[in-house]
């Protein structure tokens, strides 16, 4: 499912561009991007992230060679660093790369640590590096700004080493079905179709990380990618689904009726009502 924009220019990318560009001095404000862990060695990755480099690289990251797609200001990359790895961190915004190239200084990094400004659909042009990276890494807020995960897939496929893994996590397509125009239950209510071609156009003023923050440039284009979408862009670029998980936790708050659940994660409050995120392992074959 494709919807016919140009990937490199145009409306979307502007739009999404200067949104993010806004956003990085509030998240940089924020207490939801508190970065004293990452200033004292340490990682900031979720604990849905943090369990599953855990079980993937159990004897660590040093010596693996990391590309993280849309790394905002690279707090994850430089986690994934502080644990070993040499990595590459890629995104479309000017502010967050030039702090996520501030920070690698500050942590002593920068020699393991490279960030790269790119449109993740421009990225065989600025990165020419293919089967460099041993992991690709992908987390929370990606695709739904992306509007062809196809091409998305074989960007993934081209980066990665014979054998080279795919980690991606995000929220799961069945919870974006809702918003928080809430039902006399104080449930979030349907607002979303869960399958269609044509992007959301948004207008939404409002900051996931600080509730006080007006975003001037509001407007978003944003695009549903159901679940069978993102499993065979994956399968027809040549990389394989070795793990697949439904979570019901998410690193911020989806939802006014979700309550905080430890370490940053945010659930249900009662019943598992539907999953609010997923996970993919994936990886290419082997020659």
């Amino acid at each position: 499912m494709t919807t016919e924009v140009d990937l490199a220019n145009g409306d979307w990318l502007d739009d999404n561009r200067a949104n993010w560009d806004e956003r990085v001095p509030v998240h940089l404000a924020s207490d939801f991007y508190d970065r004293a862990q990452l200033r004292a060695g340490g990682s900031v990755l979720d604990p849905i992230a943090r369990a599953a480099i855990a079980r993937l690289y159990p004897d660590g990251l040093e010596g693996v060679r990391v590309l993280h797609l849309q790394c905002h200001f690279g707090s994850d990359t430089l986690s994934l660093a502080n644990l070993g790895a040499t990595v590459v961190g890629l995104d479309f915004s000017r502010p967050a790369v030039e702090e996520a190239r501030r920070m690698a200084d500050e942590l002593g990094v920068a020699d393991r640590a490279r960030f790269v400004e790119a449109n993740v659909y421009d990225a065989r042009h600025v990165l020419p590096e293919p089967e460099s990276f041993d992991l690709v890494f992908t987390t929370w807020g990606t695709i739904g700004w992306l509007p062809d995960v196809a091409e998305w897939a074989r960007i993934i496929a081209w980066y990665l080493k014979p054998g080279g893994r795919l980690y991606f996590a995000d929220g799961h397509p069945a919870a974006f079905v809702f918003d928080d125009d809430e039902g006399s239950d104080g449930m979030p209510t349907f607002q979303y179709a869960y399958s269609k071609s044509e992007p959301d156009v948004l207008e939404e003023s409002a900051d996931y990380a600080d509730g006080t923050a007006v975003i001037q440039h509001a407007r978003t284009w944003e695009w549903m990618h159901p679940l069978d979408e993102v499993f065979g862009a994956l399968r027809s670029a040549g990389i394989g689904v070795d793990e697949f998980a439904e979570r019901y936790e998410v690193p911020w708050q989806i939802f006014e009726v979700t309550v905080p659940k430890g370490d940053g994660m945010f659930g249900w409050p009662a019943e598992r009502w539907l999953p609010l995120s997923y996970e993919i392992v994936a990886s290419r074959p082997a020659e």
